[in-house]
């Protein structure tokens, strides 16, 4: 069957390629030499904190619940000596854009983001004067924390609300209460962090359509600047995967539960529209009244996703050039995560001069790569953007585009080729399909762990 025909819901391609092609580099590149070439003037910075209170069912990403105090003491000691090695690979390099993520940034006390901060500045992050963003958690979004990201200047405060009703948070495999939620969103609204982003999920079990709208209207009362809405995948290794024999990706997906889905993100797209939010990607709205984020006027310095590079810190945390990009390893299981933190823990500092595992991006998957980041925005692309980066067509390169255009998917207009609403609909089942047959290999060669 062609996967066009199939799950809208097969993958979320928010990397390309994606972590699991990566392989250990050998010999080992170092760090100058990899950055020596490349554009310095305005990359994204990505701090990676791997801890939380608690590990979500549905998540997947590279973090421990609960550490030993030590440890978390330990790792934010090893952050600067990476931070240090780094800095010195880097040369002069400016920042555009700084995020923290994890796991849970704001599961450090404030003592400790304080330092986290102090660690950022020292790497010439300029927080405050450059979009920054910290991820949170109902749970460690308390006043202190809060305080401290207002203090240092932080400019965007996500959190993972998942659901307003207790009883689908927990179907989700996120326990909660209501009332944690909503004190969590005053905090971050009385300590007057400019932006605040909104996480919620759809196709929880026992999620209908009356309350995915009770959801939307508890979300739309804070007025977030942002909100993103995501269908909830089930992944192998995860809380959920452990729990239900219907794993995204596989042979037993559950047509009726994509169904529920795509029904319910309608719903929610439809209802973020009429309450002045704009599209930007198949999960991403941002409120119309407010500039885009990649206008310079009102966010600072300008970074392009398809074209500049990305510096990660920390043991789960990506990096991207041209034509490599680079990490340590990676797994979801929490055993393995554990050893992989252990690991980097006991590094010594001779090891954050060079990159570790990683993908080298010839100039075929270079062109992929920014084609895909491109489509799967709302917002498109410029097919003569194309031709000045890479000196060829678009179309000529990419005939996948004709069978999208084809299908009612993708359109064209004053200059730009973009998804149409049934093709944006359809993102997680197209991002996948453009995946080149090398990276499709490398990726099913992976062993989950």
């Amino acid at each position: 069957m062609n996967p066009l025909d199939g799950s809208p819901y097969q993958g979320y391609l928010y990397a390309y390629p994606h972590k699991t092609a990566y392989r250990p580099l050998r010999p080992r590149p170092a760090l100058r030499e990899v950055w020596a070439q490349q554009p310095r003037d305005a990359l994204f910075l990505y701090l990676h904190l791997p801890f939380c209170e608690m590990r979500c069912g549905f998540c997947n990403l590279f973090t421990r619940s609960n550490p030993p105090a030590e440890q978390v003491t330990g790792y934010l000691r090893q952050l600067g000596r990476q931070a240090g090695r780094v800095r010195a690979a880097l040369g002069d390099a400016e920042f555009a854009r700084v995020a923290v993520g994890g796991g849970t940034p704001t599961y450090l006390t404030a003592s400790e983001l304080n330092s986290m901060f102090d660690l950022l500045a020292g790497f010439g992050a300029r927080v405050g004067a450059v979009p920054t963003a910290v991820e949170t958690s109902p749970d460690t979004a308390t006043p202190d924390r809060i305080g401290v990201l207002a203090e240092r200047g932080v400019t965007r405060v996500s959190i993972g609300v998942q659901s307003f009703l207790d009883a689908e948070a927990r179907a989700a495999g996120r326990p909660q209460r209501r009332t944690d939620v909503e004190r969590a969103l005053g905090t971050i609204r009385d300590c007057g962090i400019p932006e605040l982003n909104l996480d919620l999920i759809y196709g929880i079990p026992g999620q209908t359509e009356r309350t995915w709208a009770e959801s939307l209207a508890s979300a739309l009362h804070w007025r977030p600047e942002e909100v993103f809405l995501y269908p909830l995948y089930v992944r192998p290794l995860t809380g959920l995967g452990r729990r239900t024999s219907t794993v995204d990706g596989d042979d037993s997906a559950d047509p009726t539960w994509d169904a529920q889905r795509l029904t319910l993100y309608r719903q929610g797209r439809d209802t973020l529209r009429a309450a002045g939010y704009r599209q930007l990607s198949l999960r991403h709205f941002r409120r119309a009244d407010l500039a885009s984020g990649d206008d310079p006027a009102a966010t600072g310095p300008v970074y392009c996703c398809q074209d500049d590079g990305m510096v990660g810190l920390g043991c789960g945390a990506r990096s991207y050039t041209t034509d490599l990009h680079y990490s340590f390893d990676y797994a979801v299981g929490v055993r393995h995560v554990r050893t992989i933190i252990d690991d980097y823990l006991r590094r010594p500092e001779t090891d954050f001069d060079v990159a570790e595992v990683g993908f080298r991006l010839d100039p075929v998957e270079q062109r992929r790569r920014w084609l895909v980041k491109s489509l799967l925005r709302a917002d498109g692309f410029e097919p003569a953007a194309y031709r000045d980066r890479f000196g060829s067509s678009v179309d000529d390169d990419f005939p996948q585009l004709d069978v999208l255009a084809g299908r009612g998917w993708l359109g064209s207009a004053g200059g730009r080729t973009a998804l149409t609403d049934a093709g944006l609909e359809r993102a997680d089942a197209i991002g996948p399909w453009l995946v080149s047959v090398p990276v499709r290999r490398a990726m099913a060669g992976y062993a989950l762990r």
